[in-house]
């Protein structure tokens, strides 16, 4: 199983989300197909009542295996399915660039 599955099932396993994005940003930061760089989306009521650093960390917490498999960054947003209608049209969620691409 790829990293980006592997990513994908855990996510939809634990924390069952009304929405959910992913973008496999590797590409943009390693070279020889590796999965290394991730970008993720994540929605659930599973995360009313926790603060921020809370649903990170829950979040992170899924993929010691990966990490262990070459997963260097993950980059993450979490929401309550209240807060996501709130913000999801006024926020910039994507990576930016990295460092290395603009030489």
């Amino acid at each position: 199983m790829t990293l980006e599955a592997s990513i994908r099932e855990k996510i939809h396993q634990s924390f069952q989300p009304s929405y959910f994005e992913l973008e496999n940003e590797s590409g943009k930061h390693s070279q020889g197909g590796a999965e290394t760089h991730f970008r993720i989306i994540v929605v659930s009521d599973l995360f009313e009542g926790m603060t921020r650093v809370d649903r990170q960390r829950a979040v992170a917490n899924l993929f010691d295996f990966e990490r262990q498999q070459g997963l260097h960054a993950l980059s993450q947003r979490t929401f309550t399915v209240k807060e996501w209608a709130q913000w999801k049209d006024k926020l910039n969620l994507k990576t930016p660039a990295c460092a290395s691409d603009s030489e």
